[in-house]
């Protein structure tokens, strides 16, 4: 894959947060235009190689870090104040309108990425939407884990969360390979949600005062990986009990199937698994208008 050269910029959300992000123009025709929403406290690097490969087909794209998160931390994590609410409240929307202004008159889309698809709700203006692709998004519901991995996660979620928020004001989730560290205010949401059912549907009527997981309507295709821990089937569903009319295709890959020793919750986006990006642009081709 060829070298493709990236513009970096700054998306201003409506709360004044400002994020770093990077955009990627087709030297071609834009056939379409695409969020990346990120998984919990991944950074936008992660994701370069699939967006240029996005670019190269054709598609406008634009990566970025939600706030407290990389390049889009300001001042100290102790004092963020971020959530995983307000990243789908005020970060995914904002990025959305900065894709409508580089790339007007064409479809948007979602490529999300764990959390980067589950907040979908969340977004005011998620109706604007031609469709949503997500990789490894689901409830995350702990108690749907399998032996020997829920060990692993409940001590996670229920032992090194808080503990770490109680010691050092944040979560070191860098230590156990968990990506960034996370403000402390969105690792207590994400253990709240995993322990619940329905993910974000926990906080609805409680932190959540408003959302749109009961009217989108939006073609959108879940895929998952057979060697997934996080996102299993039973959580995928649990995941899509939250949307009421929501339509909706899912898929589970098998590395195997591809040649790959291994796509778990991560590797889907690995350069080493371009050869699964088909399925990425196929349902972005089937969805699209120029």
């Amino acid at each position: 894959m060829k070298t493709f050269n990236p513009d970096e910029i700054t998306i201003d959300c409506q709360d004044g947060q400002q994020l770093a992000a990077t955009l990627y123009k087709p030297e071609s025709e834009v056939k379409g235009a695409v969020l990346i929403g990120p998984a919990t406290g991944i950074k936008r690097q992660f994701y370069q190689s699939f967006a240029s490969y996005l670019a190269q087909q054709g598609y406008g794209v634009i990566t970025f870090d939600n706030r407290g998160i990389g390049e889009s931390l300001s001042g100290t994590i102790r004092a963020s104040k971020a959530s995983l609410q307000c990243w789908g409240e005020q970060d995914m929307p904002a990025v959305l309108e900065a894709l409508k202004s580089h790339f007007p008159g064409k479809s948007y889309h979602l490529i999300g990425h764990s959390a980067g698809g589950q907040l979908v709700g969340l977004m005011h203006n998620a109706n604007e939407l031609s469709s949503i692709f997500n990789f490894a998004s689901s409830s995350g519901q702990l108690s749907n884990m399998k032996l020997p991995y829920s060990l692993k996660a409940n001590f996670f979620m229920n032992v090194f969360v808080p503990l770490s928020n109680l010691f050092f004001g944040h979560t070191k989730s860098q230590l156990v390979g968990m990506g960034e560290p996370l403000p402390k205010a969105v690792a207590q949401q994400w253990r709240l949600w995993c322990n619940g059912q329905g993910y974000v549907k926990t906080a609805f009527g409680k932190t959540v005062g408003q959302h749109w997981y009961h009217e989108l309507s939006t073609p959108s295709m879940w895929v998952n990986a057979s060697d997934d821990d996080i996102a299993i089937d039973e959580n995928v569903a649990d995941m899509l009990s939250v949307f009421k009319k929501l339509k909706v295709d899912t898929l589970t890959i098998s590395p195997q199937a591809h040649g790959l020793a291994e796509i778990g919750h991560m590797k889907f986006f690995s350069r080493k698994s371009e050869g699964l990006w088909q399925h990425a642009l196929n349902w972005l081709e089937q969805h699209s208008k120029g």
